[in-house]
């Protein structure tokens, strides 16, 4: 479940009045990896061809 979601829990806990140190701490366990190249582009920034193409979802 992707980490935005799970704040929506961690909001309810705390509105319930759950004490913050009773409330466990959660990573996420895997990252996606996204390229905006048009942004990257305006920003005048570039990237490897390699990191391209290990990127999950590139935006062109």
């Amino acid at each position: 479940m992707p980490v935005f979601r799970r704040a929506a829990h961690y909001v309810d806990n705390i509105f319930k009045g759950t004490a913050l140190r009773q409330i466990p701490v959660e990573q996420a366990a895997t990252f996606d990896l996204a390229i905006n190249l048009k942004t990257a582009a305006s920003l005048g920034l570039t990237f490897p061809d390699s990191l391209i193409a290990r990127a999950d979802t590139v935006i062109e």
